[in-house]
C-alpha cells in the first residue's frame, strides 16, 4: 500500500484468538488458496465502497494498468486483471492476489499524471508477483501463530476449513514488511519503466507524498521505509530503469493515457 504506511484492515485478523492456541504449526497455504482469499477480499471491498461513476477517469486508470500489465511476466501476463476504481478520497491503491488491482481516487491528489499513477500501480502489482501475501502468511505459519486446532492440522471438518480460512486472510490484512515495501518499490519501477512510462517520475510521487504526510512518524517506528529512503533507492535503480524506459520507447512503446 502507498497511503501512510498502514495497510487498511479489509479483513478482520483475529491474532488474539490464534495467538491462544498452540500445537503444532498451521499448514502452510498454496497460491490458489491465497488467490481465492483475494478473490474474496475484492468482493468486499467492492460492496463496501462505492465505485467512481467518472468514465474518462476509469478509462485513464485502466490504460495505465493495462500497459504495466502487459509487461509482466507470466502467469501474470495473461491474468485476467481487474482494475476497479473506488470513489473514496483515500491517498491509497492496492493489488489483490487472483487478479485485482483497485485505486481510490483520492490517490491522484498525490499521483498527478500517468507516469506518477504507472509507480503506484507498478508498486501494487509487485506486491502480487513477488507472492508477499503468501510468503507472509507461511512464515507466520511456521514461526509464530501456532496450531488452530487439530481440525486444521488434519484438514478435517467445516471448522478445520473455517479457522485455516481466518488464518490465510492474515497474509492480506498485515501490513507489509519493509523489505517487501523496498522490494515492490524495485520490482514495480522496472515495470513502469518497460511499460515505456517515466521512472523518474517515481521520486516525484514521493516527494508529493511528503507534503501530504508532514505528520509520518520516524521510519523506526513504522512497517515502511521512510520517503526519504525511498527517494535514495530508487534514484540509485534510475541507471538500469532508464535504459528499459529508453528500450520501451525504441520499441514504441509510449503510453499516451488521458486524465
Amino acid at each position: 500500500m502507498l497511503s501512510t504506511g498502514r495497510r487498511p484492515s479489509f479483513v478482520p485478523v483475529l491474532l488474539a484468538a490464534l495467538a491462544g492456541l498452540a500445537g503444532c504449526a498451521l499448514p502452510l497455504a498454496s497460491v490458489s488458496e491465497i488467490d481465492s482469499q483475494g478473490d474474496a477480499e475484492f468482493q468486499k471491498i467492492r460492496a463496501q465502497t462505492p465505485a467512481s461513476t467518472d468514465a474518462v477517469l476509469r478509462a485513464y486508470v485502466s490504460c495505465v494498468a493495462d500497459a504495466i500489465i502487459a509487461q509482466l511476466p507470466e502467469p501474470y501476463a495473461d491474468q485476467n486483471w481487474e482494475v476497479e476504481v473506488f470513489d473514496s478520497d483515500q491517498i491509497n491503491a492496492f493489488a489483490l492476489p487472483g487478479g485485482h488491482i483497485g485505486v481510490f481516487t483520492g490517490i491522484l491528489k498525490v499521483a498527478e499524471n500517468q507516469d506518477q499513477l504507472a509507480a503506484v500501480i507498478g508498486h501494487e502489482i509487485a506486491h502480487v508477483t513477488q507472492e508477499h501475501a503468501l510468503k507472509r502468511y507461511n512464515r507466520e505459519a511456521t514461526t509464530r501463530i501456532g496450531v488452530v486446532g487439530v481440525a486444521v492440522a488434519t484438514g478435517t471438518g467445516q471448522a478445520g476449513a473455517d479457522l485455516l480460512g481466518m488464518a490465510t486472510s492474515l497474509g492480506l490484512s498485515l501490513p507489509f514488511s519493509r523489505s517487501e515495501e523496498g522490494e515492490a518499490d524495485v520490482v514495480g519501477l522496472r515495470y513502469m519503466a518497460a511499460a515505456g512510462f517515466d521512472p523518474r517520475q517515481s521520486v516525484a510521487l514521493w516527494q508529493n507524498m511528503q507534503k501530504k504526510d508532514k505528520l509520518r512518524p520516524a521510519e523506526f517506528f513504522s512497517t515502511h521505509p521512510s520517503s526519504e529512503h525511498r527517494i535514495d533507492d530508487l534514484i540509485a535503480r534510475f541507471p538500469e530503469a532508464l535504459a528499459t524506459y529508453n528500450a520501451a520507447h525504441a520499441a514504441g512503446r509510449n503510453p499516451q493515457c488521458q486524465r
